[in-house]
This record gives structure tokens, C-alpha cells and sequence, in this order.
């Protein structure tokens, strides 16, 4: 994909919030505590509904919702967090994958468009993470940034929320209040981006990267990889440049960073641009998921 494509796509959208799992400055994230009793949580808030249908046609990844929901409906969770077990932190053969995530909504529908022309022109492979609300708000850039053999379209969920079956929250964000509401959550972007790239994802982030336990365990049963991160490379677009280049050239092999693509303004095109160079010089590649 040539430099100039990026440099013609009009950002949209002010980034207005962080949707990161931390704000901590630590570059790599330590293992977050688990719960092991989990406290009632209160009804989330109402959300405009969407359809979790699936686009038809020979492409259709069509998954038994009902068969899923009935598993796992009366299973308590036992665990809340964002490093759980079952939840992906690295990959395979020591190459840093680089994951952006796009929140959109009140987390931010902007674009980091110095961050998309810097990946291009370095030819630095990604992984996009994008909510069904970033999308909608970008449709097209979302195709022609799956057309690109340097990146990954995946799914970061329908309206952002963590993945919770009992309402959990975090970071003052409701989670799903019920296993039907945490497939719907997987499903209704899953189909979303199946219908405009023609491509099934393979990987599923939910909101703020919180899950509980059984979850973790839908998102596998609905034949997706869970994603965490190793590296927290943004602190949820907060990080100014420095803290971003530290952070990843820090990064020990084979990690998962988790960044934004939603905040044009903040610190991550300047960050990654400023730990390239350190990066190559000592041998790191980089991969998507």
C-alpha cells in the first residue's frame, strides 16, 4: 500500500477517551490479579442493538449462537482480568506483533494517520483491532486497510464492552450481563467485518482486554482466539512518544503490544517511528497475529 493512500484519508472523529487496559507506565504489563468470588454486578446500561446475523453467502462463517448460549448459560465465573488463562500474550518464533486497536464511540472514532503512513512506508506488519462503531464510522478506510497484505482486520467486539456473562465492569465500563449478550458481543462485529472485507476473523479483543473466565472460554467455543497483550505500548493513547519508543524497544520477543490506532495527536505514530530504527538494528521483526 503506497504512502500517499494513507495520506488521503480524512480522519474522522475526535478521540475523546482511552480504552486501554492500563494507564500504568510500566512497558510490560504484569499479570493482573484474578477474583476469585465475584461480586453482583449492576445492569449495564442499554445499548442500541445491532444485528449479530450472519451476511449470507459463500463467504458466511455462520456459528450456533443458540448451541453456545446453552452451554455455558448457569456457569459461574470464578476469575476477572485481563491476563487469564486461554488468553493469547505472545506468539510463536520470537517476532513483536504490534496490535492497534480501533474503540470508537465515546472511546474515540479518530484515525492516526501518521501511524497508518508510517507503518505502510516501513512495511511493519499489524494487527487492526477494530469496534463495530470505528467501523461503521470508516467503512471504507476498514476495506482498503484489509486489502493490504501488511495487515490483519480482527475484532474488538460490537460496543466495546468487557467480556463479562454477569455484568462485570471495568475501568467504570459495563461489561456483557450475560453469556447471550457476550456471544452477541463476539458475533454482531465478527459478522460486521465478514461482510465488508469478504474475510473471517480470527482473533477476538474485547473492551478494555477484560474477560472472566467463561468468557474466555465462549470466545474459544465460538472457534476464536482470545487476545491479550504482554505489553501495554500506550497506556490507552496516553503515553507521549518517549514512553511508547521505551516501551516497545523494551519489549521482550515474541510479545503482543497492545497500542491505538484511534488517537490521532498522541504519542504512538512518534513512539513507533522513534523505536524502528532501534528495533531492526537488534534484529526484531514483526508480525501479525
Amino acid at each position: 500500500m503506497k504512502r500517499r493512500q494513507f495520506l488521503v484519508w480524512v480522519a474522522s472523529g475526535v478521540a475523546v477517551s482511552a480504552c486501554a487496559p492500563s494507564t500504568t507506565a510500566s512497558p510490560v504489563s504484569s499479570v493482573s490479579p484474578v477474583v476469585s468470588a465475584l461480586p453482583e454486578a449492576a445492569a449495564p446500561p442499554a445499548v442500541e442493538a445491532v444485528s449479530v446475523d450472519p451476511p449470507g453467502g459463500a463467504l458466511s462463517n455462520v456459528i450456533d449462537r443458540q448451541r453456545v448460549i446453552d452451554r455455558f448459560t448457569g456457569v459461574a465465573p470464578s476469575q476477572w482480568g485481563t491476563h487469564l488463562p486461554g488468553v493469547a500474550t505472545h506468539v510463536d518464533g520470537g517476532a513483536l506483533a504490534l496490535t492497534f486497536d480501533g474503540c470508537g464511540g465515546g472511546s474515540g472514532s479518530g484515525v492516526d494517520h501518521a501511524l497508518l503512513d508510517l507503518l505502510a512506508r516501513e512495511q511493519i506488519p499489524a494487527t487492526f483491532f477494530l469496534n463495530r462503531r470505528w467501523i461503521d464510522t470508516h467503512p471504507a478506510l476498514t476495506t482498503q486497510l484489509s486489502e493490504s497484505p501488511l495487515f490483519t482486520i480482527e475484532n474488538h467486539g460490537t460496543t466495546h464492552a468487557p467480556l463479562s456473562v454477569n455484568g462485570r465492569s471495568a475501568y467504570g465500563i459495563a461489561g456483557t450481563a450475560s453469556v447471550a449478550a457476550a456471544v452477541d458481543e463476539v458475533l454482531g462485529n465478527h459478522y460486521r467485518i465478514e461482510e465488508l472485507t469478504g474475510r473471517t476473523p480470527q482473533w477476538f479483543r474485547a473492551g478494555t482486554a477484560h474477560y472472566d473466565d467463561v468468557a474466555v472460554q465462549v470466545v474459544a467455543e465460538l472457534g476464536l482466539g482470545v487476545a491479550g497483550f504482554a505489553v501495554n505500548g500506550d497506556a490507552g493513547a496516553t503515553f507521549h512518544a518517549n514512553q511508547v519508543r521505551n516501551a516497545l524497544v523494551q519489549a521482550q520477543p515474541g510479545s503482543i503490544v497492545l497500542m491505538h490506532l484511534n488517537h490521532p495527536g498522541s504519542g504512538v505514530a512518534e513512539g513507533v517511528a522513534a523505536a524502528v530504527p532501534a528495533l531492526r538494528a537488534s534484529g526484531t521483526h514483526f508480525t501479525t497475529l
